[in-house]
């Protein structure tokens, strides 16, 4: 014998039938009580009769899940949506002709070797988050309606692609996952689907394109370093310029000055110090040099000695 259970279709495709609990009590109940009344009066009519009867009832109640929505179909025409939980329809007339999730669906799509509007080729990948708002229009106003959701999303996409330069798609990500949310909400709303939001996971261009692109960064990097490297040379020349005019006027300070550059070139022992003549006649460097000489040859003769 054939258990009756509840056969479904969801999205389209026929998928295997759930086992309804409640179409087995009923079946279970009517071929009890067939046994009993066969075992009572041993004829076995009863329970070829009673079995035959809770199949057929056992035909009539389903139940959807909270999330769902039953499409019902009387003799091929819609009257109504059920659930979620128990209902009823009329065996052999009735049938369930889809079961409609109404939870956010997740669909990845992707748009491959597409050119930009500089035609340079691109692989992008993006993530969909949409839902059913309608359950009746998107199971009599479209097939399938999860392969349109998906083809309408990638058709945007490329379509959104081919009208952006590579900077912006680079750069606008945010820009353009709200225009491709508007674009695909508008072709999908006539179905009874709308979308929540868009996201770009990943954006590849060619190998060689992205050498060339680092290398421009990069000789954008050096340039900005050598622009400020100048721009601190002109501030310290500025400086220097304050500094001079300073040691103009006074002798001492100059003087302290020549001392403190003696004293940075010449704390490390062994250490070399080059000084323009210039440097020497007008800092009055000539007699510190010849000190210094003196001590750091003093310093090396007790070195040896010791």
């Amino acid at each position: 014998m054939i258990i009756p259970v509840t056969g479904t279709v969801r999205n389209g495709p026929v998928v295997a039938p759930r086992v309804n609990v409640v179409s087995l009590m009923l079946l279970v109940v009517f071929i009890a009580a067939g046994i009993a009344g066969t075992v009572l009066t041993e004829n076995p009519l009863y329970v070829i009769v009673l079995a035959l009867i809770g199949a057929f009832a056992a035909m009539s109640p389903r139940v959807a899940q909270q999330w769902e929505k039953a499409v019902v179909l009387r003799l091929g025409k819609f009257v109504g949506l059920r659930g979620p939980g128990l209902f009823w329809i009329m065996p052999l007339f009735d049938r369930v002709s889809s079961w409609i999730d109404q939870r956010v669906i997740t669909t990845s799509f992707a748009a491959e070797q597409t050119l930009t509007s500089d035609t340079v080729p691109v692989n992008v990948d993006a993530v969909l988050f949409w839902m059913v708002y309608d359950a009746e229009k998107a199971a009599l106003e479209v097939q399938q309606y999860q392969d349109a959701v998906s083809w309408a999303a990638q058709t945007a996409l490329r379509d959104i692609i081919g009208r952006t330069p590579l900077t912006e798609l680079l750069r606008g990500r945010e820009r353009i996952e709200e225009e491709l949310q508007k674009v695909i909400d508008a072709r999908s709303n006539p179905w009874g689907v709308t979308v929540q939001s868009v996201e770009m996971r990943d954006i590849v261009i060619p190998d060689a394109l992205q050498d060339a692109m680092s290398r421009e960064a990069q000789a954008s990097r050096e340039k900005r370093a050598r622009i400020i490297l100048g721009e601190a040379e002109v501030e310290i020349a500025k400086l220097f310029e304050s500094a001079s005019t300073s040691y103009h006027g006074n002798p001492t300070a100059l003087h302290l000055r020549a001392m403190n550059m003696l004293y940075e070139g010449l704390k490390e022992k062994g250490a070399l110090m080059l000084v323009p003549s210039s440097a020497v006649e007008s800092m009055g460097m000539g007699g510190l040099l010849g000190a210094a000489a003196l001590r750091q040859e003093k310093l090396t003769g007790g070195a040896e000695g010791v």
